[in-house]
């Protein structure tokens, strides 16, 4: 296994290496219960269900979409890294299926990283978008001991959220009004859905509990990509917030509405052509290429809606820029310079460092299960410096 760099890059430093650090998925059908079981342990969720959800991985091979879309990121990364002259080798770990986190930064310790910078594929701040992940990461932390069982000397630190980065705020207006010009005239008057995963109520209550909660970030990200594609196509356009995936039980109130009964609301009232822009997503994993590819856009072809779905952030340049331009303003702070730190709308940039309390769990009730990366933490039960 190779070594990494000596030393980090100046501009980097006092970093040696990135952790991509994402949902997982299932790579073949043979994985797919193993993984719904991993993701849904410790909630009641009855195995009928997970045999429904399995089944639409079963219409892509039994492969999520997640897996490629994550790779390509990697790469795009590295050049956009090089691109810069910047030599910072970048590791990919999930959160509920291989390669796992504590994996990946064990290979990342292997080659001798000391410091790490961990990208979240989520953009917004929630429990399941954050803390969750905060929690994962600890205790992968806990699990990198030496062969006496002594913490070895790793530390990982968490890159803030980046949904109203001007970087994910243009590379999701270049999807939508691209979007627009597949409509061609038929998208004249066509108003725009702005998508994402719905969240318990509770959730969303606890996301707003020290910070604007999960679906004010939504809204304040969506109104700038609304503003930038109605100035760039020359006309208003008339938006909202949908959701999808919602997957609690009935009697459980989720955010909504549906994208679905959107897209029937819209219809009843006249419109004839929609453009779906999945705003919550990075990438096209299974909530995109399902919820809205199949199932959204088959509701707006039996409604007589003409409907194109924009593409996500992915892979666009814009968007792979911001995120390096976001690792170097965390180094630069990290080595007590004084940088300006760039966020588009009403909400500023999110803290390097979670707050205490932020996020807490599901229900609005603390997990009590440690996380890393927050005010609250404990670095001594998950890294060592």
């Amino acid at each position: 296994m190779p070594l990494l760099p000596a030393t980090a890059h100046p501009d980097a430093e006092p970093y040696d290496a990135l952790l991509l650090y994402s949902f997982g998925g299932p790579d073949a059908s043979g994985d797919v219960l193993p993984f719904l079981r991993h993701v849904t342990r410790g909630k009641s969720v009855p195995a009928e269900r997970l045999v429904e959800v399995g089944a639409h991985y079963e219409r892509f091979g039994g492969r999520s979409p997640l897996n490629g879309q994550n790779l390509a990121l990697v790469d795009a990364l590295r050049v956009e890294l090089a691109h810069r002259g910047l030599d910072l080798p970048i590791a990919w770990g999930n959160r509920n299926w291989e390669p796992f986190t504590a994996r990946a930064l064990a290979d990342l310790r292997a080659q001798g990283a000391r410091r790490v910078l961990a990208i979240v594929t989520s953009a917004y701040g929630s429990y399941s978008g954050c803390r969750q992940y905060r929690e994962d990461l600890a205790r992968s932390l806990a699990e990198l001991v030496d062969s006496g069982g002594a913490p070895v000397g790793l530390v990982v630190d968490k890159l803030r959220h980046y949904f109203n980065h001007p970087g994910f705020v243009r590379a999701n207006a270049d999807a939508v009004v691209e979007a627009y010009a597949e409509l061609g005239d038929a998208g004249s008057h066509a108003p725009l859905v702005f998508v994402t995963h719905s969240i318990p109520d509770a959730m969303e209550a606890a996301s707003g509990a020290v910070q604007p909660s999960y679906r004010t970030q939504h809204l304040d990200v969506a109104a700038l990509v609304a503003a930038d594609v109605a100035e760039r196509i020359g006309r208003r356009v008339d938006w909202q917030l949908a959701f999808c995936s919602r997957s609690g039980p009935p009697h459980q109130p989720w955010l909504a509405p549906d994208v679905s009964d959107a897209l029937g609301e819209l219809a009843r009232a006249g419109t004839r052509s929609v453009v779906l822009a999945p705003i919550g997503f990075i990438s096209d994993h299974m909530e995109v290429a399902y919820d809205l590819d199949v199932e959204a856009l088959a509701t707006a072809r039996g409604l007589g809606l003409t409907a194109v779905r924009a593409g996500t952030v992915s892979t666009r340049r814009v968007f792979v820029s911001g995120l390096v331009d976001l690792v170097l303003e965390r180094a630069a702070r990290e080595r007590g310079v004084d940088v300006a730190r760039a966020a588009a709308g009403t909400l500023g940039a999110w803290p390097d460092v979670c707050r205490a309390g932020c996020c807490l769990a599901r229900g609005g009730v603390a997990s009590d299960v440690p996380a890393a990366c927050g005010e609250d933490s404990d670095p001594t039960t998950w890294s060592v410096r």
